[in-house]
């Protein structure tokens, strides 16, 4: 999985990783963790993911997050919207998402298109719901070191 490299004067021990290989790790064992879910809770954990326009970028991003839903045994719950979308269409959607017993977590794909406030309807996610980790209380409380949901950038 790995070649070892040795790099500068310090004879620095180095590797590089097989990204295929390892994200095939990850995947089986997220699998493995996913499935005595199912069972505890009756249905298989839910990703909502919310996307409004059409920018090519965030198509492919979000087209990649419901096949790894798929491929992990997640339900995926795709919102897909026009460009065009009103803040109150955008709204009730997650507001939709927010009651719905299905979902567990909601991702709403930035950039939204200019018209939109996306701080704004990044408040209206459930915190609990919050899969991006971008709601005002769970920044509280990565900010403060307290547990709670993380936005992948700073959990890495």
């Amino acid at each position: 999985m790995a070649n070892e490299v040795f790099a500068g004067p310090a004879k620095t021990l180095a590797q590089t990783l097989d990204g295929k290989a390892l994200a095939a790790k990850i995947q089986a064992g997220l699998r493995e963790a996913i499935a005595p879910l199912q069972a505890q809770i009756g249905r298989p954990p839910g990703l909502a993911v919310l996307m409004v326009g059409e920018d090519p970028a965030s198509a492919v991003y979000v087209r990649n997050k419901e096949r790894a839903c798929d491929r992990l045994g997640i339900a995926s719950f795709g919102r897909h919207l026009p460009q065009d979308a009103t803040f109150d269409q955008v709204a009730g959607i997650i507001q939709e998402l927010n009651a719905d017993d299905r979902v567990d977590g909601i991702l709403v794909q930035l950039p939204l298109p200019n018209h939109l406030d996306s701080v704004a309807l990044l408040h209206l996610i459930d915190p609990a719901k919050d899969a991006d980790g971008l709601h005002p209380v769970n920044l509280g409380h990565l900010v403060r070191s307290e547990a709670g949901l993380r936005s992948c950038t700073p959990a890495g």
